[in-house]
């Protein structure tokens, strides 16, 4: 017990007594204090005394559509760990192929009484998705909030990442390596964060490297978020005599890697490859993925305040919290056959950085 009370002291930067004080429900501590003996027994992951643990506030559902792209379950984890915080229980929902559709997700939550839902690229951001289902969502008074794909029809917030802004990004990169003969691999046109991307993707191809809009729109290659669907995508743009690949997703990206060394090519020697949302343990992928952040953190914490916000009878207004990605450096980019030629590269209004992992960069 001596050991745990240290550990725990050292984490919150208290003292052994103050721990003691706390775990023994004794006053005399601040409430500041306290929480961060609190905080410190649940980052060890030491349970809390019973009298310590705080009440469930209610269930707030949370609905992804798979969990194998490993941005879904980062995902999961931060709107998991917010909602906790505030005292509520999440309940992760997950589509797989041939089970519960979201609609029937849904179902389920409501009748188990959930004071709130969170949905991550769901048939929201399907273009083509029939939207009425979140009207009766709004007739049972269930708030709600959506991540990944826009839409005027659905009264909701909406908290999403500045897909144009990131083909800016990617597009600028590889640009001021050489690269002219960009490719861009994405998913469904149907998807909301697909037509964004590809808009930003022709208009900075356009403004970059002065390449026209119906030029460029020939290298886009349509396929699906996963690394088949990547491979197949990239070996197209390949065939085509691209140099550089941006992917819509990171799955999608090692799928092009996977596409060019079929090919006989190296990445970056040959083919430099952007992949999108700095997927958990990309940065050791073979190369090191350059890639597209997308803020998860600060996007799944948004997400969890504005539904608080909602079930709290303050409605968020129905708007779109957009938030700006964040290019990096790794060591799947590298020079293109044009390193020589002076290249027009205008300022991104995004960051770019080199990440410490991989602090050389591509």
């Amino acid at each position: 017990m001596t050991a745990r009370l240290a550990d725990i002291a050292a984490q919150a930067g208290v003292s052994e007594a103050t721990v003691s004080r706390v775990l023994n429900g004794k006053p005399g501590v601040s409430a500041a204090t306290r929480q961060s003996v609190l905080a410190a027994l649940d980052l060890l992951g030491y349970e809390r005394p019973v009298r310590l643990r705080q009440r469930s506030a209610g269930l707030v559902g949370l609905i992804t559509p798979e969990l194998e792209n490993p941005i879904f379950p980062a995902f999961a984890q931060v709107i998991g760990q917010a909602l906790t915080r505030q005292g509520y229980t999440p309940v992760l929902a997950t589509q797989t192929p041939g089970g519960s559709t979201e609609d029937e997700l849904v179902e389920m939550l409501v009748e188990r009484g959930v004071a709130g839902i969170i949905f991550v690229s769901g048939l929201h951001a399907d273009s083509t998705a029939d939207t009425a289902r979140y009207d009766r969502l709004h007739g049972q008074s269930v708030p709600f909030v959506l991540i990944n794909g826009f839409s005027a029809r659905i009264k909701a917030p909406f908290v999403s990442p500045d897909d144009r802004g990131a083909m800016r990004l990617a597009v600028t990169h590889l640009a001021s390596l050489g690269h002219e003969r960009i490719g861009l691999a994405v998913g469904p046109k149907r998807f909301v964060p697909v037509r964004r991307k590809i808009e930003g993707f022709l208009r900075s191809m356009e403004e970059v490297l002065g390449i026209a809009a119906d030029e460029a729109a020939e290298r886009i290659q349509h396929s699906l978020f996963t690394l088949e669907g990547g491979q197949a995508a990239a070996s197209g743009l390949l065939d085509a005599g691209c140099t550089a690949v941006v992917c819509a997703s990171d799955m999608m990206a090692l799928g092009a890697v996977r596409a060019a060394r079929q090919l006989g090519l190296s990445v970056p020697g040959d083919v430099s490859v952007v992949g999108f949302d700095d997927s958990p343990l990309i940065a050791f992928t073979d190369p090191p993925l350059t890639t597209i952040r997308q803020p998860v953190t600060a996007m799944g914490q948004a997400a969890v305040r504005a539904l608080l916000e909602e079930i709290g009878g303050t409605p968020a207004p129905h708007s779109e919290f957009v938030f700006l990605p964040e290019l990096v450096v790794r060591g799947s980019t590298a020079s293109g056959p044009q390193a020589g030629a002076a290249v027009p590269v205008q300022q991104s209004a995004g960051r770019r950085t080199r990440d410490a992992r991989n602090p050389t960069g591509g």
